[in-house]
């Protein structure tokens, strides 16, 4: 079962082609001399890992040891791998650190990747990312293997109709959980997005900078919210794009998305020329005749479900770059063919063309859940069903059934309803947001900059289309972002970029 998530776009980019289509302290004395915890890094060598092939030679990785619980300092530690490029120019700033968003995103991976859209800000900055503890190469988190995953997702419908169904779902639900525990061990309670906001404070004393200068997108804007609410004083240059609504709960955030993503499928719809409302009734209705009779695909043994179909419909609405792909699944699927479907959920799903699985949504699950206090019980989400489905008929079913399912008899409870961004006294934060964002829609930025407080929060508009809009083909939006990260400027807050 996959949630439509927080991710951020390049990693959907790189999906589409692929398928060619209250403040604390650190708990450490500051030194800022390129050591934290007594510990220094080293940099050497970037290797091949998880079937990612390694970086150019511009690229530099390290391990940088944190406590396990920061509530015992001194006690057990794990692994973070880091990555850096140095900056090209001579007048450096520090370090930009990225977070891609997720939760469960490898930096690692994604940050050479991401280097050619940042290539003006290297100039000045070090390019650094990580992966959070739980993720990839860092103690990341396997809930089940790949045999597991097949099954489910060939056998578990996402919007299930019928009692058998419902308790397919939930019992899949469970069990995954029971995976992600046996995995986990111990570490399953300790990878909350304030785990990892105080990781970024040692990772700021590792890289020897007075303040951390950081580049969050997606769920990344959200901890670098709860970075600056524990961190004030030590926030610098700080840019949140793609941005998730600190005010919103569990089932806020789900009704926040469906509102989002179906937004951004009337936009696809109109550019078409089609009636978004009577588009959206063709593709409910095509959705619902997978349901009954999954689609043939060219794939040896596989059919379209109907869940496998909304996870392909939605990997193309996070940029308008993959609307022609849409286009043409869309037509192939009411002829009768899943292929093309089929191909987008892969990619979203994280599935390579062997039928191997990445970890992506596992490490998403076990950090979202423990992050999430709230847990609506089946009957609650029946109840609240109604409002999903007016709110959209392609995604209101899936995500409404999913604020049960995602954290369904989860071993270890959430730790809070909303997130605590406030960080009076903060350095401005520029805040963001795209008005066809279709995973963070467009509110969240206002309600972020309104939570991070007076005088901090500084909101940019973009009207566009796509999840993010720095690097997205806005010249506006880029060259305010860069003069605000490599000069200082702070542009006037409710600027519109057209």
């Amino acid at each position: 079962m996959t949630r439509i998530t927080r991710w951020a776009a390049l990693a959907v980019a790189a999906a589409l082609v692929t398928t060619g289509c209250s403040g604390g302290s650190s708990g450490d004395d500051d030194k800022n001399d390129g050591t934290a915890g007594g510990t220094a890094l080293a940099w050497g060598r970037c290797e091949a890992s998880g079937g990612t092939p390694a970086p150019g030679d511009d690229w530099q990785c390290a391990t940088l040891r944190v406590p396990l619980d920061w509530s015992k300092p001194d006690g057990a530690t794990i692994g973070l791998a880091l990555i850096r490029a140095k900056a090209t120019g001579d007048d450096r700033l520090g370090s930009l650190l990225f977070n891609f968003g997720g939760p469960g995103g490898s930096g690692v991976s994604m940050m050479p990747s991401y280097a050619d859209v940042a290539s003006e800000l290297r100039e000045r900055y070090d390019l650094v990312s990580w992966d959070p503890r739980g993720v990839a190469a860092s103690e990341g988190v396997r809930c089940r293997d790949d045999e597991e995953i097949r099954a489910a997702e060939a056998s578990v419908d996402g919007t299930p109709d019928t009692p058998a169904e419902e308790r397919a779902y939930f019992e899949d639900a469970a069990d995954f959980g029971r995976g992600c525990q046996e995995a986990a061990g111990k570490l399953m309670a300790h990878v909350s997005t304030t785990d990892t906001a105080r990781d970024m404070d040692r990772i700021r004393q590792a890289l020897g900078d007075d303040r951390l200068n950081y580049f969050g997108i997606s769920y990344g804007t959200e901890l670098g919210g709860v970075y600056a609410h524990l961190f004030p004083e030590k926030v610098g240059r700080m840019t949140l794009d793609a941005v998730v609504d600190p005010s919103a709960d569990t089932v806020g955030h789900a009704k926040n998305q469906t509102r989002g993503f179906q937004t951004a499928l009337d936009n696809y719809l109109k550019s078409t020329g089609r009636d978004p409302e009577e588009g959206s009734r063709e593709i409910a209705d095509l959705l619902e005749r997978i349901d009954a009779d999954p689609l043939p695909t060219s794939t040896s043994g596989r059919e379209l479900t109907q869940t496998l179909a909304l996870t392909g419909i939605v990997l193309p609405l996070y940029s308008k770059s993959g609307w022609p792909a849409l286009t043409s699944a869309l037509r192939a699927a009411e002829e009768g063919d899943g292929s093309e479907l089929l191909a987008l959920a892969d990619g979203y799903n994280d599935r390579d063309a062997s039928g191997r699985y990445g970890t992506t949504t596992h490490s998403q699950r076990v950090i979202s859940c423990l992050d999430d206090r709230q847990r609506p019980t089946v009957a609650e989400t029946k109840k609240l069903l109604p409002e999903f489905e007016e709110i959209s008929p392609v995604f209101g079913a899936f995500l409404g059934w999913d604020t049960a399912g995602w954290c369904h008899d989860w071993p270890v409870p959430g730790q809070r309803d909303t997130p605590e961004v406030s960080a009076p006294g903060a350095a401005p934060v520029l805040v963001v947001g795209n008005t066809g964002d279709p995973a963070t829609p467009y509110e969240g930025a206002r309600r972020m900059a309104d939570e991070l407080g007076e005088g901090v929060g500084v909101v940019l508009t973009w009207k566009g289309e796509g999840h993010g809009a720095y690097g997205s083909g806005s010249d506006c939006v880029d060259s305010t972002v860069n003069a605000y990260l490599l000069d200082g400027t702070v542009p006037k807050d409710g600027k519109v970029c057209s």
